[in-house]
C-alpha cells in the first residue's frame, strides 16, 4: 500500500513537473517576445501609434488565456515542489520563488501601474507631444520588462532541472 502511494505521488510530481515547465516556458516566452520584437516594433512606429498599440495590448492581455499562466505559474511550481523530494523539490521551489518575486510581484508593482497610467492618457494628435509621452514611458518599462524576463527564464531553467532530476531518479 505504501509503495503504491509513493508511486502515485511520483506520478503527480512528474505531471506537475511537466506543467511547471509548460507554465514557466509560456510566461518566459511572453515576456521575452516583448523584449526582442514587440517593443522594437513599437519604437519603430509613429509614437502616436505606439501609445495606442501599447494601450490596446495592455487592455487585451487581461484574458482567460494569459491570466492562468501569469498567476498560476508559481502555484504549479510550488505544487511540484510539494509533490517531489530532494533536488527536484529544491529546484521547483526555487523556480516558484524566483518567478513569484521577479516576475509576478515585479509586474504587479511596476509594469501594471505604468500600463494603467498610460491607459489613462488620451493619445495626443501632436507627434512631438506623443514622442514625449512615449520617451517617458518606454525606457523604464523596457528595463523592468527585461528585469522580469530574466527571472522568468531562470524559473524555466529551474523547472526543467527539477523535471530532469526526476527522470534521473527513474533511471537509477
Amino acid at each position: 500500500m505504501l509503495l503504491k502511494r509513493i508511486e502515485d505521488m511520483r506520478g503527480v510530481g512528474v505531471t506537475l513537473g511537466f506543467a511547471s515547465v509548460l507554465f514557466s516556458g509560456a510566461i518566459f516566452g511572453f515576456f521575452y517576445a516583448w523584449v526582442c520584437s514587440t517593443m522594437w516594433g513599437l519604437d519603430a512606429a509613429d509614437p502616436r501609434i505606439a501609445i495606442a498599440a501599447m494601450q490596446a495590448m495592455n487592455a487585451s492581455v487581461r484574458n482567460a488565456v494569459f491570466c492562468p499562466t501569469f498567476f498560476l505559474t508559481p502555484v504549479v511550481l510550488f505544487a511540484a515542489a510539494v509533490a517531489t523530494q530532494g533536488r527536484a523539490r529544491v529546484l521547483f521551489a526555487g523556480g516558484g520563488g524566483v518567478y513569484l518575486m521577479g516576475g509576478l510581484i515585479l509586474t504587479i508593482l511596476v509594469n501594471v501601474p505604468m500600463n494603467e497610467a498610460l491607459a489613462a492618457l488620451d493619445v495626443p494628435r501632436d507627434i512631438d507631444a506623443a514622442q514625449t509621452i512615449w520617451e517617458a514611458y518606454r525606457p523604464r518599462w523596457q528595463v523592468f520588462n527585461i528585469t522580469r524576463t530574466v527571472p522568468s527564464g531562470l524559473a524555466l531553467m529551474l523547472a526543467a532541472g527539477g523535471l530532469w532530476s526526476l527522470g534521473c531518479k527513474a533511471e537509477a
